[in-house]
């Protein structure tokens, strides 16, 4: 992970010049883009392992730019921005953001979740793990992909949706909790239990949108399992 290489999009020369340092501190190495575009490109031609993205810059806002990178793939993405409010921070998660942060921030904190959000990563990605296959789904735990049996390519899912479908298919016949699900599937420090419902629903909507309907599954005043034929 100490080589692990973050795309820094910030527009203030000043905040990217301390997250660059901090990171560096941390072992990373940084690259820079000061507009939503340059972050576009760069994301294709240098391939980073993590982008810290502000919300607010010129030519394309941070909005479109996760947009597209959740179109491209899973690249982990953490937020970076003075956007506090609730519904800013819901949209972020739900758009496909791995962890948010508001400015102003400390530094050190900012390179304590980006290194969370890369062990997540790895873990993630990490191999020997085989597959959950249940009802339609291929879960592949090794390549952190979901097909559905017939289907031509793998449901295009975040990092944040695959580990919430994941542990639910693990145990697929037990409810639960919101509090549970955050603890083990969504980013450090995010303490909002309904973030839960907005990743379960974009998930729900993934999945039907593939022909899977009903997974996962409300348990009205608990929380949420697995659900379908399970």
């Amino acid at each position: 992970m100490n080589a692990a290489l973050v795309l820094i999009a910030e527009d203030d020369d000043e905040i990217g010049d301390i997250l660059a340092s901090y990171l560096a501190r941390g072992g990373f190495r940084t690259l820079r883009a000061a507009d939503g575009q340059r972050t576009l490109d760069l994301h294709l031609s240098a391939r980073p392992d993590l982008v810290l993205l502000d919300v607010q810059m010129p030519v394309l806002d941070g909005w479109r730019v996760l947009a597209e990178l959740r179109r491209r793939g899973t690249t982990p993405v953490i937020m970076v921005t003075a956007m506090d409010g609730d519904v800013d921070k819901l949209m972020g998660l739900r758009t496909g953001a791995d962890d948010y942060v508001v400015k102003p921030f400390n530094p050190a904190e900012v390179v304590a979740r980006a290194e969370a959000v890369l062990r997540r990563t790895v873990r993630a990605a990490a191999p020997a793990r085989g597959a959950i296959r249940i009802g339609a789904l291929d879960i592949d735990l090794d390549k952190h992909e979901v097909t559905v049996q017939g289907g031509a390519a793998p449901v295009p899912l975040t990092l944040t949706e695959f580990r919430l479908l994941a542990h639910l298919a693990g145990a697929p016949r037990q409810v639960f909790t919101r509090m549970e699900l955050l603890t083990h599937c969504l980013p450090e420090g995010d303490a909002l239990e309904r973030t839960v419902d907005s990743h379960v629903s974009k998930l729900r909507k993934k999945l039907e949108d593939a022909g899977v309907a009903d997974v996962p599954v409300n348990v009205r005043g608990v929380g949420y399992k697995f659900g379908g034929r399970a």
